[in-house]
């Protein structure tokens, strides 16, 4: 049984995590400032000269590859703190930009996977995100004239990235802790696709307007389906470009421990706030899966389908085997040690 989890800080670079042992690492989560894409320039300037130089230069390749140099020695890093068959999910978007004239595309999510996959990571299907828009003219170009106008760019990637082969459960703790980590049948069938088109956007009532668009912050339902997927209650889930801390909020949630690196420190008030915030937010959160499930069972009642296997501790039929020993367990407090948050759960 968790009671509780632990959600530790650091206000530093996550290109050097020396602090962080080999192997201590569950799981990563993470979306890093894009190259190429003009509103995070200034984080890459500061961080070799030589980009700025290619930029006011008009040398978009070069940039765009001094760029991913920097973020390769994140990379590494993360490779180093992950457990063997831990893994690493990273939301990236392309970037399209015109420099001297010319409108290109920049692969960020190749660049990345190439690099990774050469470090020894073993890459596994990926997912698209696909962003809905509401926009009426969705070219960009030369409207109806061939052979000017581009096809938008409405999708992100979320690359996952597994250390040395698959993880194993051998222990009965372990097994019994993996049981109650389950998600729901119709869970698996919606989140285990290439595809996703149900998450629009930031839903994370608890950060305001302002923040995330200063932060791009990618939304909690990523951040949280990932950590339910690819983890366990306890496991500890890392994020080197923390922001306004959506992916330990989750955690949170999920009733994970938690690291979250960021490299500007004027975000320690907003992500503190928005911790001490998300008790209700994350309990709300629960509370939907569950509905969301009862629900579902319903409407296969109605159907006539069988239902084989009730769930151990709240008594609702499940599809699978795999889903009776399913709990969550709500927020039930926040407490600050330094920069060490302790969340403890209700019974």
């Amino acid at each position: 049984m968790i009671n509780k989890t632990s959600h530790k800080i650091f206000y530093k670079d996550s290109r050097n995590l020396s602090y962080i042992k080999d192997k201590t690492v569950d799981l990563v989560v993470t979306s890093p400032p894009y190259p190429m894409i003009q509103m995070w320039d200034e984080i890459f300037f500061s961080q070799n000269k030589k980009i700025q130089e290619e930029i006011q230069n008009k040398n978009g390749k070069e940039a765009f590859e001094y760029m991913h140099k920097e973020m390769d020695k994140t990379w590494s890093e993360l490779f180093r703190v992950l457990k063997d068959g831990g893994i690493a999910c990273i939301n990236i978007g392309d970037a399209t930009r015109t420099i001297n004239k010319n409108f290109f595309l920049y692969p960020n999510h190749s660049r990345i996977i190439d690099y990774c996959f050469r470090i020894g990571f073993d890459t596994l299907p990926s997912i698209i995100w696909r962003k809905q828009t509401n926009a009426p003219n969705k070219f960009m170009g030369s409207g109806m004239l061939p052979v000017g106008a581009y096809v938008t760019l409405e999708h992100e990637y979320i690359l996952i990235l597994r250390k040395n082969g698959r993880r194993k459960f051998e222990k009965e703790n372990l097994k019994k802790t993996r049981q109650e980590s389950s998600f729901f049948w119709e869970e698996r069938n919606s989140w285990f696709s290439d595809v996703w088109m149900d998450i629009k956007g930031i839903n994370q009532k608890i950060i305001d307007k302002k923040t995330r668009e200063r932060s791009a912050a990618f939304p909690f339902n990523i951040a949280y389906r990932l950590i339910n997927m690819y983890s366990v209650k306890g496991d500890t889930v890392l994020d080197p470009f923390l922001g306004t801390g959506t992916t330990s909020i989750a955690a949170m949630a999920a009733e994970r421990n938690s690291i979250g690196i960021e490299i500007d420190d004027s975000f320690k008030d907003i992500i503190e706030k928005t911790f001490y915030n998300s008790i209700n937010f994350s309990n709300e959160i629960i509370e939907k899966r569950i509905k969301q499930h009862v629900d579902f069972v319903e409407e296969r009642k109605t159907k006539s389908k069988e239902i084989k296997y009730k769930n151990c501790h709240y008594n609702f039929p499940v599809i699978t085997k795999s889903e009776k020993e399913i709990i969550f367990r709500k927020l039930k407090k926040i407490n600050k040690k330094e920069e060490n948050f302790i969340v403890e759960y209700e019974n």
